[in-house]
């Protein structure tokens, strides 16, 4: 896994560039052992999708958090499986759990064979003092008695007592997945909870320069926000811009870093698919590369994705969801969009004018106008709902401005130029 090198805003994976669209558990996967991730990779994969998120184990959440009905992230205390070895009621900073790395290989090893792509988070956000006291790295969970009380401290570079740990494990993880080839790495998940982006910087570049030399072929991926914002600098060694519950004006803010950008996190957005379905259209259709759907359907009790949404659970998912964004992987990876570029249209839409192709999503029954060249024309119109082409047709333009309108909402289309 590389980015592109004919367009280094998109990911290239074993050979080919590749839309990178996933719809995952909520990131317990390998440090929940009461999950089975069997089923779960294997039905993303039936989907066609390519793309999950691991936490690590520096951070794990508590029952009832968010409000999320069977949180994968909340382990029973006795399933709770992290980096370092527990001793007693503590862990040691300074002793692996090799039923941890075990299981963290085996995870990687088995989406590898589905060309599931990983992306491992080091670390994350506190967003209460108790989520801070729940973590191994806190000074009364550890043998050492080392780290601050201060949830905001914890990723201070003038953290010295606790950073040649936080260096170790980073390291060891840097070590442990150096050899596969579907692996990534994210800095720290939503640390803009904690601290302002110059401060927090710091320790991320310090975290970036760790693995950079140790395995500096992997990517590393830094969250900079929610929804949208231009990012003011970027550490060399990142490859990839993380945003959550994304619009298309981030990737319009810092398209010109050459960087790979993408929604990395859904929710909040209600309980049916529609508003998912619509951010992973409009998002990669502005030149975003990856899209990460959180998908609640993954439970214990249903590993395979089939669990219904309940309670105040803040987000979406299940087999028809995963279906769809399958079908749009699909649908623009033969469209090739690291090929294309936005236009500044009335809705997204990705074209080489040169070559003559063009391809458009329409959020609702609405018209467009295109300059498009003199040509022969096929016109292509595809059901994004319902995962199915609609109609083709053959149209001779003169050039000039060319008038589209879908028959229903929610559709997409390709216009492709006939060679002479």
């Amino acid at each position: 896994m590389k980015r592109y090198e004919k367009n280094p805003r998109y990911i290239e994976f074993r050979g080919k560039p590749i839309l990178v669209v996933g719809s995952a558990e909520h990131y317990g996967a390998v440090l929940n052992t009461d999950f089975n991730f069997g089923p779960y990779l294997k039905a993303m994969a039936a989907d066609k999708l390519n793309q999950c998120r691991v936490f690590s184990g520096t951070y794990r959440e508590l029952p009832g958090e968010f409000e999320i009905a069977e949180n994968l992230l909340a382990p029973r205390p006795e399933a709770f499986l992290c980096p370092w070895k527990k001793e007693g009621d503590k862990w040691n900073l300074e002793k692996w759990d090799e039923a941890y790395w075990k299981r963290l290989q085996k995870f990687v090893r088995e989406a590898g064979k589905k060309r599931i792509l990983v992306e491992y988070v080091l670390f994350c956000a506190w967003y209460n003092d108790a989520l801070w006291k729940a973590s191994p790295m806190h000074p009364s969970n550890n043998t050492h008695n080392v780290g601050p009380q201060d949830k905001s401290a914890v990723y201070s570079p003038t953290q010295s007592a606790l950073w040649p740990y936080l260096e170790a494990f980073v390291k060891k993880a840097a070590e442990v997945l150096k050899p596969f080839d579907n692996v990534y790495f994210e800095l720290i998940n939503e640390p803009y909870f904690d601290s302002p982006y110059e401060k927090i910087s710091v320790f991320q570049g310090r975290v970036a320069e760790v693995l950079q030399s140790v395995a500096p072929e992997k990517l590393v991926a830094l969250n900079f926000n929610n929804r949208t914002g231009a990012i003011p600098s970027l550490h060399p060694h990142i490859g990839i811009v993380n945003f959550h519950y994304a619009i298309p004006e981030a990737v319009q803010l810092n398209a010109h870093l050459g960087v790979v950008l993408a929604d990395d996190e859904t929710g909040f957005a209600g309980q049916s698919a529609e508003p998912y379905r619509k951010e992973a259209w409009n998002f990669l259709m502005s030149g975003g590369a990856m899209f990460s759907h959180l998908d609640y359907s993954f439970t214990l009790a249903h590993p395979d994705g089939t669990a219904p949404i309940t309670g105040k659970t803040p987000g979406s998912g299940g087999v028809a969801l995963r279906r769809q964004l399958g079908f749009l992987r699909a649908f623009l990876e033969k469209a090739a969009p690291w090929a294309l570029a936005p236009q500044k249209t009335s809705i997204p839409v990705l074209a080489d004018a040169e070559r003559g192709v063009y391809v458009a999503y329409f959020e609702k029954k609405e018209r467009v106008e295109l300059a498009v060249p003199a040509g022969k024309y096929t016109l292509r119109w595809f059901d994004t709902v319902a995962c199915q082409e609609l109609a083709t047709e053959t149209l001779v333009h003169a050039g000039g401005m060319l008038t589209l309108t879908p028959s229903s909402d929610e559709a997409a289309l390709t216009l492709t130029r006939r060679k002479p």
